[in-house]
């Protein structure tokens, strides 16, 4: 059952994610215009800061700290954040320090964190987690540190939204650092690299990937499954 502690925290994390978007990324934004980056480019920036200082330190809290009894709240903030992310798109009013017309991922993101951080849940209470949150969040920390970091890399060599590798390697040593110092063994290092791997992927096909929907299932399936099998 969710009691007022709870909500008073999802509340405190809902403003925190909210500081981060309105105040740091615009701040981001207006730093990069200034130094004569393209809008393009500081938009790019902003949104990566949006994923590591929102989506990534979130994800970290949940996990190491007792905020919450079920994934209820978390799912709930995610799904909030998606539409409020969306509405924007559907009006035409855009936050113009990070969204952009022809791309709406920021509300994938959303969706995919209130997603993942719910299955890691049951997942990890499954495979017996004291935190049971944890297992979630590694997954998330991919999609928003690591590829937040990949971003960052990429769009400092190229000034454009590009696929390099060199910013799968920078994601690669992030994502298997993160997962190490949070405890995970090869099956963290091997899921880092899988995510590190499928972000390299832009199409199928003919149909365009979004690496928000893309990493955190199959690093998040590259997890459970190893650990489902006794590698940890």
């Amino acid at each position: 059952m969710i009691n007022i502690n709870e909500v008073v925290y999802a509340a405190l994390l809902f403003v925190w994610v909210m500081f981060v978007v309105t105040v740091i990324a615009k701040l981001t934004y207006e730093f990069f215009t200034k130094r004569g980056e393209s809008h393009k480019v500081a938009i790019y920036y902003s949104r990566k800061v949006i994923h590591i200082l929102a989506g990534g330190v979130v994800a970290l809290v949940v996990a190491l700290y007792p905020l919450f009894s079920t994934p209820a709240l978390p799912f709930a903030l995610g799904l909030l954040l998606a539409l409020l992310t969306y509405i924007p798109h559907k009006t035409g009013k855009l936050m113009y320090w990070f969204q952009d017309p022809d791309n709406i991922y920021e509300v994938d993101f959303c969706i995919m964190w209130a997603i993942f951080i719910t299955l890691g849940w049951f997942a990890g209470n499954q495979l017996g987690y004291n935190h049971p949150f944890l297992f979630g969040a590694l997954p998330l920390l991919f999609m928003a540190v690591g590829d937040g970091v990949t971003g960052i890399v990429r769009n400092a060599l190229f000034k454009r939204r590009i696929k390099h590798w060199s910013g799968n390697l920078a994601m690669f040593i992030v994502s298997a650092a993160m997962a190490i110092a949070l405890n995970f063994g090869l099956s963290g290092v091997l899921s880092a690299l899988a995510a590190s791997f499928i972000e390299r992927v832009e199409y199928i096909g003919g149909v365009r990937l979004d690496d928000n929907i893309t990493v955190p299932i199959v690093s998040f399936t590259t997890l459970y499954l190893l650990q489902s099998l006794g590698i940890f």
